[in-house]
């Protein structure tokens, strides 16, 4: 872990901070209040409890009938172990004893804990040490006090971090962040915050300076924006290396770094010297899982000026954590270069389709309905989603972009929303519900924030392209007023800043506890983590699933460490395997040859006849992704990184060959209802039972019924339960009309039970039934007939 014991420099307390606005007129403001966080100290300054139930008991081994003999019966008695075990109960229910327990940290469950693993202990070993034993003997007089020195010494055996919890306490006080960076804080640094919407210049102008630097870096959220970056600075002859987790691109043909660097913000180097630095994107330092990543460069980064790109919400934050640093913020606003207007009517059908039009869908069910139902209208459409590779994305949107192309609608999820230029004239939400996970690792199903959908709005009019004002709308008419509500409400000031365990403090952790899994370590670790006000500790789901997952094969902890950290979609099973192969690989320390990949991966691949084949396409170049993110922190154990990359590129074509002819592997996979596909929609259903049924119930899988749904969504106020009556009125409805096209069907249909054909034969027999009137009190008097009848034969 490195810290420093450089004194934080904080400026006397004043009521705000002087602020140059566009290097004019000086403002003062006030600092954001503090954001509240789970893992604080107390009131009073004191740190708080720790949570005891994380405290895994290590096992000791009960002495056994070995070489040495019992001294302690040599020099006293055998022991009574039924005279033993009474004393021990006694010992237990004693209320001195359990006030001494809780003075050495040993809170009821600990103490319980620590008791039955001393009770067993005795009981079970045929000798204890002499002073023990004789104890034990004496005690019968009566002094069980006399064994809580014995007990505690036991109890520090079995739980270790009794002995160390003021050291562990030091290593996860996380409450001054500044301080972890002393190359940083050597320098006065000065802060440029470009705040404004989407598509208002902010990150042009910082860029323009990052261009005109002796040396600087580009920090962005993904690959596509920091290759952008990389392309345009080359292309205006300003030498610019690329550096993601996956590959290091060099500018010059021999390999020499260059002065400028444009990267993925997980990977910028916190000891190398800048004359400028852009962060972008500043208001995802917010994020649940990755907003370590921002506050690292913000407070890490060693350059004379930082920009910091991002909307006004992170302002008052960005100010305040800069306050702890004894550095002021200069802050630039800027308004949106394009009018955005938001449509007064909904586009209800999609014949009212128009060149330009993009339409937002927030889960890939409604992506491939919706992309169905453009096409069987004679119209072709661009498909982008966030599990498609880089390179797919980027041809997909080169189509759409294209005036030449007759490709002229575009259908999306939310990853149009940074990261890609589009020419839009017109936004339209398939849906306003969008799945999201909170800071506490929960799903929830929730309208879309107004930070979400000013970021997806704002694609619409983009400056420079052909559309010179924007347009939004709704699919439907009912979300549009919400919709307009959203716009219409401020966004969220950004309250906190995201930390994360680093690997140094995580080593520290385990030298103390050299018995605890990783996952054991980190539950700790955040357990006994202290922050202020103005930081939280970024979700750890993901590292702990993937540590348990791994747990059990042989690895040091740094590079066990490495691996839990890997980018991963733990919902691809595919994906999830390999890592663990890669990791069992790894620990017999054998390479992960090119070979090897080959064989694993089955490669080469065939392009795509259905939608479940182009998901394990995605998921194959995931698995390229991560052996190349391992290759770039363990070159020797991933040593053919040169040819990955080269059957990536190939895999990227295939799948690109796939989404451009998505409609029909979507027709393939609803005929030939291959299990474990994705829910399609048919071309005849309402366009309201595609954005209700797999808009909503698709996302949330865990939902087994409209009551599971609501359970789920109606916490947080009117405009979800609002939601939910809509939803829940309209699903009424729909399927009292469909007969058997609800949700048993659909779902009947997903897992390969029930073909389109089936479905349409048992609609059939059931109309014919009815109208026979075989299913009511008909059937009955039949049933009594042919019972008759039955018993006439028998007699």
């Amino acid at each position: 872990m490195r810290r420093c014991a450089w004194p934080l420099l904080r400026l006397p307390a004043r009521g705000g901070l002087v602020l140059r606005h566009g290097g004019a007129a000086t403002t003062r403001l006030r600092p954001a209040a503090a954001a509240s966080s789970s893992f604080s100290v107390n009131g009073d300054g004191s740190s708080r409890a720790p949570d005891t139930s994380l405290f895994v008991p290590v096992p000791l081994k009960h002495v056994g009938d070995g070489a040495d003999e019992d001294v302690g019966a040599e020099l006293t008695r055998p022991l009574d172990k039924g005279e033993v075990l009474k004393n021990l109960n006694k010992f237990y229910k004693r209320k001195e004893i359990q006030r001494l327990g809780a003075e050495n940290g040993l809170d009821a469950r600990l103490f319980h804990q620590a008791f039955v693993s001393f009770r067993k202990y005795i009981m079970e070993s045929s000798s204890v040490s002499a002073d023990l034993h004789i104890i034990l003997n004496d005690i019968c007089c009566g002094h069980v006090d006399d064994l809580f020195p014995f007990f505690l010494r036991h109890a520090k055996q079995i739980f270790p971090m009794l002995d160390c919890m003021d050291d562990l306490r030091k290593i996860s006080d996380l409450r001054l962040p500044p301080n972890w960076y002393p190359d940083a804080r050597a320098i006065q640094r000065k802060i440029i915050f470009h705040a404004g919407p989407t598509n208002s210049g902010k990150t042009y102008h910082a860029i323009q300076r990052f261009l005109s630097a002796k040396s600087g870096i580009y920090c962005g959220p993904l690959k596509l924006l920091a290759h952008e970056i990389f392309q345009k600075s080359n292309d205006a002859n300003v030498p610019c290396d690329l550096v993601t987790g996956e590959e290091r691109v060099y500018a010059s043909e021999d390999a020499r770094q260059a002065p400028h660097i444009a990267c993925t913000i997980e990977m910028c180097s916190i000891n190398t010297p800048y004359e400028v630095a852009v962060i972008d994107e500043i208001q995802m330092i917010r994020d649940p899982a990755r907003g370590w990543a921002w506050t690292r460069a913000l407070l890490g980064l060693c350059a004379e000026e930082i920009h910091v790109c991002g909307e006004a919400a992170a302002v008052d934050l960005v100010t305040e954590l800069m306050f702890t640093t004894g550095e002021e913020v200069e802050v630039r606003n800027y308004e949106r270069l394009t009018p955005l207007t938001v449509l007064d009517y909904a586009l209800e059908s999609l014949d009212n389709l128009r060149p330009g039009d993009c339409i937002v869908c927030f889960s890939k069910n409604d992506i491939y309905s919706v992309s169905r139902q453009i096409e069987a209208r004679g119209l072709e459409c661009a498909v982008i989603y966030g599990s498609l590779p880089p390179g797919t994305k980027l041809e997909q949107a080169k189509k759409f972009n294209d005036p030449n192309d007759p490709c002229k609608i575009l259908v999306a999820t939310d990853a149009i929303g940074m990261g890609l230029n589009l020419c839009i004239r017109r936004i339209i939400f398939n849906s306003i519900v969008k799945p999201t996970v909170n800071e506490k690792g929960e799903k929830e199903i929730d309208s879309i924030t107004t930070s979400q959908a000013l970021q997806i709005a704002g694609r619409a009019g983009r400056y420079g392209s052909s559309f010179k004002q924007g347009e939004v709308t709704t699919m439907h008419h009912e979300d549009l007023r919400q919709l307009k509500e959203i716009l219409s409400d401020s966004v969220r000031p950004v309250k906190a800043a995201g930390l994360h365990p680093t690997p140094e403090q995580i080593e520290m952790f385990a030298y103390h506890l050299p018995d605890a899994t990783l996952s054991n370590l980190i539950d700790i670790f955040v357990s006994l983590s202290q922050v202020d006000g103005l930081y939280f500790v970024c979700n750890i789901d993901d590292f702990k699933f993937i540590a348990d997952m791994i747990q059990h094969i042989p690895l040091n902890l740094r590079s066990r460490y490495v691996f839990c950290t890997a980018p991963l979609n733990r919902k691809e099973p595919f994906v999830c395997t390999m890592l663990l192969k890669f990791a069992r690989q790894f620990s017999r320390n054998e390479p992960l040859t090119f070979d090897w990949l080959c064989r694993h991966t089955k490669w080469p691949l065939d392009a795509p006849k259905n939608i479940k084949e182009l998901v394990h396409l995605e998921a194959v170049h995931d698995v390229f992704d991560l052996y190349l993110w391992l290759s770039y922190r363990f070159m020797d154990m991933f040593p053919d990184a040169a040819l990955v990359r080269d059957i990536q590129k190939k895999l990227d074509d295939i799948i690109q060959v796939g989404v451009c002819n998505i409609t029909k592997l979507i027709r393939a996979s609803q005929s030939a209802a291959v299990p474990g596909t994705a829910e399609v929609v048919s071309e005849d259903f309402p366009l309201s039972r595609t954005k209700r049924d797999t808009g909503v119930v698709s996302v949330h899988h865990g939902a087994k019924s409209t009551e599971a749904l609501s359970i789920a969504v109606e916490a947080p106020g009117e405009r979800r339960a609002k939601n939910l009556k809509a939803y829940q009125s309209a699903t009424r409805q729909e399927d009292l009309k469909s007969h058997g096209r609800g949700s048993l069907a659909n779902r009947l249909l997903r897992e390969g039970l029930l073909t389109q054909e089936m479905l349409r034969q048992l609609e059939s027999e059931w109309q014919d039934q009815h109208r026979n009137g075989r299913y009511g009190l008909g059937s009955k008097r039949d049933d009594h007939n042919s019972s008759k009848q039955m018993g006439r034969k028998k007699k």
